[in-house]
């Protein structure tokens, strides 16, 4: 599978002070993305990150994910639009390096080669902050399922059921 954004990032590169890196999605890798999720749309996606090596040649990256995007609501499929912020904290391994199993250890992204992608990364941690049941406001599933259980298989138990 060829990612929809992409952005590999050779560890050895990094320089030994750190770097900054600001990536943003164009729009035809926000269409792709916004299919591949299932998204009505993505209307914008990008990461402020900052990389520093550390003392096991690994390469900490912390910064922001920030995305704005819209998705159907679960109860009417009315669009919803959402912002999402997630703080990002990952460890790219070098190759061979074993991936650590601490709770609080930031997560590990094997590298191939020397090379991490970082847009992958970031989409895939996108794909968990999204909210996996939107609600447009005002929605209720309980009237939905109401007005179903009424006219459904198990109408005529409802009426059996004691107040």
């Amino acid at each position: 599978m060829t990612p929809e954004f992409s952005h590999s990032v050779i560890l050895a590169q990094v320089p030994s002070g750190g770097q900054g890196l600001r990536l943003a999605a164009n729009p035809a890798e926000r269409e792709a993305l916004a299919r591949r999720l299932g998204l009505l749309a993505l209307h914008a996606f990008s990461a402020e990150l900052r990389l520093v090596p550390d003392v096991e040649r690994a390469i900490l990256v912390t910064g922001q994910l920030t995305a704005e995007l819209e998705q159907e609501c679960g109860v009417t499929l009315a669009p919803v639009r959402q912002s999402v912020s997630e703080a990002v904290a990952w460890r790219l391994l070098p190759t061979g390096m074993e991936p650590s199993d601490g709770e609080d250890d930031p997560d590990d992204i094997e590298s191939e080669q020397g090379a991490a992608d970082l847009g992958e990364a970031l989409a895939q941690q996108l794909s968990l902050a999204i909210d996996p049941y939107p609600r447009a406001p005002g929605a209720e599933l309980s009237q939905l399922v109401g007005e179903q259980e009424a006219h459904g298989p198990f109408a005529a138990l409802l009426k059996l059921k004691r107040p």
